[in-house]
């Protein structure tokens, strides 16, 4: 599962919003590529359907979607988003990462 922390959730709403996409009915669809200074990025987009392979979660009103290969790397992460001094955007809090990149996009097992 993944976890969505209440900053997040509140700018995840905003953006939806702003991008014509309903945070009632639409998902976030939240996955792991290949790239990024650590070997793997984090890939975070909305959208209005999910595939039938793909893993559906809501935690704290937010609609998730994962693709199966990406949950793989993605079990217990929690989604945070950061407005600081040091930058903003979505942070991935992710247990399974044994390294991360200095940005925080992308990580390694």
């Amino acid at each position: 599962m993944i976890k969505v922390s209440e900053t997040a959730k509140k700018k995840v709403v905003e953006l939806m919003t702003e991008d014509g996409y309903n945070a009632t009915t639409d998902f976030v669809r939240v996955g792991v590529k290949s790239g990024g200074c650590s070997g793997l990025s984090y890939d975070l987009k909305f959208d209005k359907e999910h595939q039938a392979e793909d893993k559906v979660f809501e935690d704290n009103g937010v609609k998730i979607i994962v693709d199966k290969k990406s949950f793989l790397y993605l079990i217990g992460t929690t989604l945070e988003y950061s407005g600081g001094l040091n930058g903003t955007g979505f942070v991935f809090n992710n247990p399974n990462a044994n390294r991360t990149c200095g940005c925080g996009e992308s990580f390694s097992l």
